[in-house]
């Protein structure tokens, strides 16, 4: 009797535990903040567009997301401008035709990008920029004040026309596709919460929205179609109450089993101190990276390890972000020129911001970062 009742007290144990989890559980997921990419026309933040997107709503009226392929952008007789700001990957042929298309029917389209290269064959060229801050002149002369992250001028062809310059090269270009008009600029960054009341981002932006001629019947739409899934998992696709439901299962089915008695996987004998290397917990460590594609945690890690490094044998700041720390690479970085290393910091923070990497990227940086750690601890 003692036995049966000291089962239904396990039991009951369990189920408070359970329920006591699932309550912590709503409480934390509900409570996370809410993550956007960059250039995400709904993101507040620092990198987001939300801001120019409410002023356009506000000041125009007809402002819209446009989320489907764009062979699906909407035949209608209102001028359409379709903003593409930093596109996550270059379109197909047949998404290009698509654009072009839409174009040849009298809309416009502005693309804002860092290096346009392989949208509606624009060329570029690659330039050597020590400070991003330019003097920028419009089509008139006139001159702006603006930074300039880009690491490439756009090459324009023969019946373009130039709309910015600086002294690098052309920073935006407009080109005729049948009854409608293509402007490329070099400045996404412009758009952005951060970035938009500062200097004279907003007269030149507004200034390239405005070539063509805005009015309450023009219909503005953000593509976020070229922002993709880029980031996101296949785990996303399901509801929080339902990976906490998934998740309670799992772990009642794990006790259930424990309780049976049934035993998980073959059984081990430990392995004996002297056989155990004094590198194993590091190589632990990366495998565990690399099976679990966390290429981005890794990364940061090493990022984070050379700015340390920096700190401790060159004296730089650890708070300083890598833009601000390449003047004090220039006097230390001896193995590489000054606009290299412009370049090297500039790109390196693009990387770190973006959520998630490819096995590619993240071996082309670490190789990089292993250079600069290596610079370090021998200079």
């Amino acid at each position: 009797m003692n036995g049966i009742t000291t089962k239904k007290k396990g039991w009951i144990w369990l189920g408070i535990l359970l329920v006591l989890f699932a309550i912590c559980s709503y409480f934390v997921l509900s409570q996370n903040p809410e993550e956007f990419s960059p250039y995400d026309s709904e993101s507040p933040s620092p990198t987001g567009l939300k801001a120019f997107y409410t002023y356009l709503e506000n000041e125009i009226g007809m402002v819209n997301r446009w989320e489907q392929s764009p062979n699906l952008l909407p035949d209608k007789e209102r001028r359409q401008v379709l903003l593409m700001v930093e596109p996550y990957f270059t379109p197909d042929t047949k998404t290009m035709e698509s654009y072009i298309d839409f174009l040849e029917k009298g809309n416009t389209i502005l693309l804002f990008k860092n290096n346009p290269k392989g949208f509606f064959d624009i060329r570029t060229t690659f330039v050597e920029s020590m400070f991003p801050e330019q003097t920028i002149d419009d089509a008139g002369q006139t001159n702006f004040v603006g930074d300039i992250y880009s690491p490439v001028r756009i090459e324009p062809g023969g019946e373009d026309e130039i709309l910015l310059s600086d002294q690098l090269g052309d920073v935006a270009v407009k080109r005729k596709y049948g009854d409608g008009t293509l402007i490329v600029a070099l400045t996404p960054h412009w758009l952005t919460n951060q970035e938009i009341l500062k200097k004279d981002h907003l007269p030149l932006l507004l200034s390239l929205i405005q070539e063509e001629g805005l009015n309450n019947d023009t219909i503005i739409l953000f593509d976020e179609y070229n922002h993709g899934d880029i980031g996101t998992s296949s785990i996303d696709v399901y509801q929080d109450w339902f990976l906490l439901l998934l998740f309670q299962g799992m772990l009642v089915a794990i006790l259930f089993l424990w309780k049976q008695g049934k035993r998980f996987g073959p059984i081990l004998q430990p392995r004996e101190e002297t056989v155990r290397y004094s590198d194993e917990s590091l190589r632990a460590l990366a495998a565990w990276y690399l099976k679990g594609n966390a290429y981005q945690d890794s990364l940061s890690n090493q990022a984070e390890y050379v700015k340390y490094l920096l700190q401790e044998r060159w004296g730089i700041p650890y708070s300083r972000d890598w833009k601000e720390c390449a003047v004090f690479l220039h006097k230390k970085w001896k193995a590489k020129e000054d606009g290299k290393i412009d370049l090297f910091t500039y790109q390196l923070t693009q990387v770190l911001a973006k959520k998630k990497i490819t096995k590619q990227e993240y071996l082309e940086w670490s190789k990089q970062l292993d250079t600069l750690r290596k610079e370090v601890e021998e200079g």
